[in-house]
């Protein structure tokens, strides 16, 4: 059942009682500034000041302890945002001890409500942290989710996948722009230069039209024979060379570019070998959730994907409905209107950008080999009333998927083709049809 925004604000609020400390903390790299407020918003103690150590942690708890003691407050909540990393290790610490509960503030809402206080744009991380305990006390934070035993593994090895990924797109482009300077004409005898034996290998030898010339079609032939065994060694040599007498590249500063396309390619294939390791690493700890069968059952999920996903979700049974995954990756709708005037929805993206990211990838394979996310792809884009765009549609796949993958490990039972969807949706396939 569907939990509304009003009833979840109010369920957050009745949390926060008069025997309840609230506690704000403005998180930093070395120093983080506390405020501690009542339910009311009235400040107990002065500001304190900890450092980001053990020693730090435990003055900040040891105060907390005496103004509960002081005050007789029975419960506390600590409040942070979760902006950068240096926020993880004291929430860690925090959830460790009795009696406290760790929750988490969106920066955007900081930024918005710091202002009311004093009708300034001033920062600072002492004010901050004020901002932060009112809007803990006003219902406006989030359950905190640290993710532990193999789905820390995963969210590590996923995010660490990410980063290698970045880095390989971005030497490739690197290499792409040196050869659109000395080589333009290269990609029209290799279409694709970075992902054959063949091109990798005269990229490396002899990636501009002059060391091609010098060589000659017998020697060209020479080098690409000794990264593959076909055939076709001749024809693509006799390629390069009308190429490399044709060109319109550079002449000058060859030598310095030849030696930083042939460090980046190096770069890239240690990247790439780092990336098969991650992979497998991935593909194990998938199997330890005890889903990797059940979910990939459903056609179209790849075990890369699926174990990126799910080091983003977590436990997807933790969740109640497919509702809370898709807030958590930022696909809740919001509308900007006021009076007469109102414009189009819109999703928020206030969640995860990596789940995002993986979900679109997943939903891009699906709506290609899945038959039933590819049936509900071409009636969004295609429905009569209110038809959807090209990225909207995948928007709308990606929930399914979400919703599949809640299902499927909730109930724990395999892809069904049959049950995906529901007489309603099944009825406006068959009147589209």
């Amino acid at each position: 059942m569907k939990v509304k925004y009003e009833d979840r604000l109010k369920q957050k609020l009745l949390a926060i009682t008069p025997d309840t400390l609230v506690v704000g903390v403005d998180i930093a790299k070395n120093y983080q500034w506390a405020r501690f407020v009542d339910f009311r918003g009235i400040e107990h103690s002065r500001a304190l000041k900890f450092k980001n150590r053990k020693g730090g942690f435990e003055i900040i708890l040891a105060r907390i302890q005496e103004i509960c003691k002081k005050e007789n407050f029975a419960k506390v909540v600590v409040g942070m945002e979760p902006t950068g990393h240096y926020w993880k290790a004291f929430a860690n610490w925090l959830e460790k001890q009795d009696g406290i509960t760790v929750v988490l503030v969106n920066p955007y809402a900081t930024k918005q409500a710091k202002e009311l206080d004093d009708n300034s744009q001033t920062k600072s991380d002492k004010k901050d942290a004020l901002t932060i305990a009112k809007l803990v006390k006003d219902g406006r934070y989030f359950e905190l989710y640290l993710p532990h035993d193999i789905y820390a593994e995963l969210r590590g090895l996923s995010t660490t996948r990410t980063g290698l990924n970045k880095r390989k797109n971005a030497l490739k482009n690197t290499i792409t722009a040196i050869l659109d300077e000395f080589f333009p004409e290269y990609e029209e005898v290799f279409k694709h230069p970075l992902t054959g034996k063949a091109s990798r290998h005269i990229l490396k030898s002899c990636p501009f039209p002059k060391s091609i010339l010098e060589l000659g079609e017998e020697g060209v032939t020479v080098e690409i024979k000794k990264a593959v065994k076909k055939t076709v060694g001749r024809k693509k040599a006799g390629q390069l060379v009308e190429a490399a007498k044709g060109s319109v590249g550079v002449d000058y500063g060859e030598e310095a570019a030849r030696l930083k396309l042939r460090l980046m390619l190096e770069e890239l294939e240690l990247l790439e070998k780092q990336t098969e390791e991650l992979e497998s690493q991935m593909e194990s700890a998938l199997e330890k959730t005890g889903y990797a069968e059940l979910l990939l059952s459903i056609k179209g999920i790849g075990v890369v994907t699926l174990a990126a996903c799910l080091g983003e979700l977590g436990d997807p049974t933790r969740f109640e409905s497919p509702r809370q995954m898709s807030r958590m990756a930022g696909y809740n709708l919001v509308e900007d209107s006021s009076g007469k005037n109102k414009s189009g929805t819109k999703i928020s993206k206030r969640g995860r950008k990596n789940l995002r990211s993986v979900l679109y990838q997943m939903s891009l394979t699906m709506v290609a080999t899945n038959d039933e996310m590819k049936q509900l792809y071409h009636y969004l884009k295609t429905r009569e009333k209110s038809p959807l765009r090209k990225m909207q549609a995948l928007i709308v796949v990606s929930k399914k998927i979400l919703t599949l993958i809640h299902t499927l490990a909730k109930k724990k039972e395999s892809y069904d083709p049959e049950k995906v969807f529901g007489t309603v949706r099944r009825e406006q396939f068959k009147a589209a049809a």
